[in-house]
C-alpha cells in the first residue's frame, strides 16, 4: 500500500478530531476523504503530511514507517486550498522552487526541463513568465499542483483543492484532475466535503464522521449500499420516515414493508431517495399513498416535486422532465406516490438493508 494509516488519534484540548482511524490507499489510486466540517479529514491529511503530530497511531508511506519523519523526509507533495504560491515569483519560479531547495540540488538544466515538462502537462507553459496575480483561480491551482509534482513525490495530498473556486471552474478542474491522474499515476489522497466531487474524481471514497470512518469503498458501492444512516443521508438527498409512521399511515393501501420491519420495536427508519418513487394519477391497484403537489420546481432535465401526504408528512420526489410533461402535473393537484426502492435502518442491529419492489 502506498499509504497506510493505523489507529490514528488526535485531540485538540477536549475535542477529539480523529478517533482511532485506520485505512489504506493502494498504489496509483486517487482516493477521497469525504465528510462534513469537523469530521477530521483535513487533520488526517496534515498528520500524513507531517504537518500535524498525531497523539497516537502510525503512518506508513510506501511501506516505510513515516510516523517520526519530517515533512521533507516523507516525500509527499501537498496542495493547499488557497494555492500558497509565492506572489513575488513567476509561475516558472514557483514550480522550480521545490527543486531548487532540494538536497542534493539537481543541475540547472534538469530543473529547467522538469519545470517545462510540468507546465506543459498542466497547460500553462505559455504563461510561464507571468505572476500568480495575473492568472485565474483555476490556473493558479494548476500551478500549485505542478509545484507539488515537481519533486516527484511518493504520494500527493490535496486539501480541498477546489474549495476556493466558483462552481463552473470546479467542474472543469475535477475533469482535468482525473485526466491528469490517469497520465501520471501518482498515488493521491484528497480532502473534500462535496459528495459529487468525490464521486466524479475518486477511485475509492472514505466517508468520515466525527473523527471516525463510517464506510469506505468505490463510489457506486457506497451510494447503492450505504452501511449507516449517516452515509445514507450524507451521500445525496433522501426522505427519512420512521417505520412506525409508515405503517401507521391510514392512506388507503399501505406500501408493504418486510415483516422484520413491520414487527420491529426498535424505531427502525425507512430511507427513500427522491428518484426512487413512482408517481401515477391512479393507484392502479398497487400499494400507494395519496399526496398533494405543493410545488413543482424545474431543475433542468429534472423536476422536483414537493409533496404532502394526508397526515402532513412531506416528501421530496424527483422525476425526469419528460415524465413530468407526460403526466401533465400541476401545483395543487392530488396524485399517488409509491416507493420503488428503499433502505431500512434497524436501530438495534445497527445496519441498513435494501428492499426493491
Amino acid at each position: 500500500m502506498a499509504i497506510a494509516v493505523r489507529n490514528l488519534t488526535k485531540r485538540f484540548g477536549t475535542f477529539q478530531a480523529v478517533g482511532g482511524v485506520s485505512f489504506e490507499v493502494p498504489a496509483g489510486e486517487l482516493v477521497a476523504l469525504l465528510g462534513p466540517s469537523g469530521s477530521g479529514k483535513s487533520t488526517i491529511l496534515r498528520i500524513i503530511a507531517g504537518l500535524e503530530p498525531a497523539d497516537s497511531g502510525d503512518v506508513e508511506i510506501t511501506g516505510e514507517d513515516a510516523s517520526n519523519l519530517s515533512t521533507q523526509q516523507r516525500g509527499v507533495g501537498f496542495v493547499f486550498q488557497h494555492y500558497a504560491l509565492f506572489r513575488h515569483m513567476t509561475i516558472r519560479q514557483n514550480v522550480a522552487f521545490g527543486l531548487q531547495v532540494q538536497k542534493p540540488r539537481p543541475p540547472a538544466s534538469e530543473i529547467k526541463a522538469r519545470v517545462e515538462e510540468l507546465l506543459e502537462l498542466v497547460q500553462l507553459l505559455v504563461h510561464a513568465d507571468r505572476y500568480p496575480s495575473q492568472l485565474s483561480g483555476g490556473q493558479r491551482q494548476r500551478v500549485a499542483l505542478a509545484r507539488a509534482l515537481a519533486t516527484r513525490p511518493k504520494v500527493l495530498l490535496l486539501d480541498e483543492p477546489f474549495g476556493a473556486l466558483d462552481a463552473k471552474v470546479r467542474d472543469e478542474l475535477r475533469t482535468w484532475l482525473r485526466r491528469l491522474h490517469d497520465e501520471v499515476h501518482v498515488t493521491s489522497l484528497f480532502v473534500t466535503h462535496d459528495q459529487q466531487e468525490a464521486f466524479e474524481v475518486a477511485d475509492q471514497v472514505i466517508v468520515l464522521n466525527k473523527g471516525k470512518v463510517e464506510q469506505m469503498g468505490p463510489p457506486q458501492e457506497l451510494y447503492e449500499h450505504p452501511a449507516t444512516p449517516f452515509v445514507t443521508e450524507f451521500l445525496g438527498s433522501v426522505n427519512v420516515l420512521r417505520a412506525e409512521t409508515v405503517l401507521g399511515m391510514e392512506l388507503g393501501d399501505e406500501v408493504p414493508l418486510p415483516l422484520d420491519v413491520a414487527n420491529s420495536n426498535d424505531n427502525s427508519a425507512v430511507y427513500v431517495r427522491p428518484h426512487d418513487f413512482e408517481i401515477t394519477r391512479q393507484s392502479n391497484g398497487r400499494p400507494a399513498w395519496s399526496a398533494r403537489i405543493r410545488k413543482l420546481i424545474p431543475l433542468g432535465g429534472l423536476v422536483r416535486l414537493d409533496l404532502t401526504l394526508l397526515d402532513g408528512t412531506t416528501l421530496n420526489v424527483q422525476l425526469t422532465r419528460e415524465r413530468c410533461l407526460q403526466l401533465a402535473l400541476v401545483d395543487g393537484e392530488d396524485i399517488y406516490v409509491s416507493p420503488k426502492d428503499w433502505k431500512v435502518f434497524h436501530e438495534s442491529k445497527r445496519f441498513v438493508e435494501n428492499y426493491v419492489i
